[in-house]
């Protein structure tokens, strides 16, 4: 099928070139000139603007945006909803707050346009692993939009099969109807508070291991952890590549930065005043981390570069 992607950043642009290697019709726009014409060199349809890229569409229209959270993807989408018509799809995949979301498809709604905010999850390496998606929205437009789903996400063989299910879902493939509008970019600021938590007491532990009162080999000691334990994960795998790269990471910066994700999670927390200690912690470390920076916060900064290519200000 066809679907637009507009945003041909990190992840959107890997995004539409596993689109174009399933073989669904890719038509593709971005302010960089260049990424355009990287896309159009494998099989992408470039387009000039926004309204060219609206024109070329077969009706009724899927465009996924993905751009970052705020200003820039608000822009957007105020630009393309006067040239959309009734039952088109827009996808919003990028990090927004999930009240935005759900206000946004309202707005949609009334034009009778359809708006889904889907999380994504996969970073730099969706393209070769499939991207986890958490999608909210109405059921008629996720189910239209199920073969583009299908192909984005990891599938079957991506996780081991879970004896205690007695069912299988599309959750088994990689992708989830997690509910209504929000409950996609909802369900995505819980998985990334949960993330801080992950890679801070991964960090901190790396952290006593590297400064504690033995001589550990802490590279070594995360290769073991890949094999057979209970802490092993793709964390765990992509922190025992840096160390194998460099045991002191001292490339890494140490200052960590938030997306917005873990705010939010703290703040809905406080809102609805369910106790979440360790989130609010594996924040705060992370404003911490600007002020005097460790090494479990160079372990943070490893790690988020090696799932997502962030680079920290030095």
């Amino acid at each position: 099928m066809e679907l637009a992607v507009i945003g041909l950043g990190r992840m959107g642009g890997n995004i539409a070139r596993r689109l174009l290697r399933a073989g669904h019709a890719c038509p593709v726009f971005d302010m960089d000139p260049a990424a355009v014409a990287a896309l159009a060199a494998e099989g992408a349809t470039p387009s000039a603007d926004l309204a060219a890229l609206v024109a070329g569409l077969a009706r009724p229209r899927a465009i996924w945006v993905m751009l970052p959270a705020g200003a820039v993807t608000q822009a957007t989408l105020d630009a393309l909803l006067p040239m959309l018509d009734a039952d088109d799809v827009v996808i919003e995949g990028g990090n927004s707050f999930w009240k935005d979301s759900a206000g946004r498809a309202a707005t949609f709604a009334a034009r009778g346009i359809h708006y889904l905010d889907v999380g994504t999850s996969g970073g730099v390496w969706g393209l070769a692993r499939g991207y986890c998606l958490m999608i909210g929205g109405a059921d008629a437009a996720v189910a239209r939009l199920a073969p583009v789903f299908e192909a984005l996400a990891p599938g079957e063989a991506a996780a081991p099969p879970n004896p205690q299910r007695n069912s299988a879902t599309t959750a088994d493939r990689g992708w989830l109807h997690c509910g209504g509008p929000g409950a996609g970019h909802y369900t995505k600021m819980i998985h990334n508070g949960i993330e801080y938590g992950m890679m801070q007491a991964m960090a901190e532990g790396l952290d006593l291991l590297k400064n504690g009162p033995l001589a550990i080999n802490v590279a070594e000691v995360t290769e073991v952890w890949r094999r057979g334990s209970v802490v092993s994960s793709w964390l765990l795998d992509l922190t025992a590549a840096a160390l194998a790269q460099q045991p002191d990471l001292a490339n890494y910066s140490g200052r960590v930065s938030d997306s917005g994700e873990g705010r939010w999670t703290v703040d809905t927390a406080v809102e609805n005043a369910i106790p979440t200690p360790v989130l609010a912690a594996a924040l705060f470390a992370r404003f911490r981390s600007r002020q005097e920076a460790s090494f479990a916060d160079r372990a943070l900064s490893a790690m988020r570069h090696g799932f997502g290519g962030h680079l920290e200000p030095k």
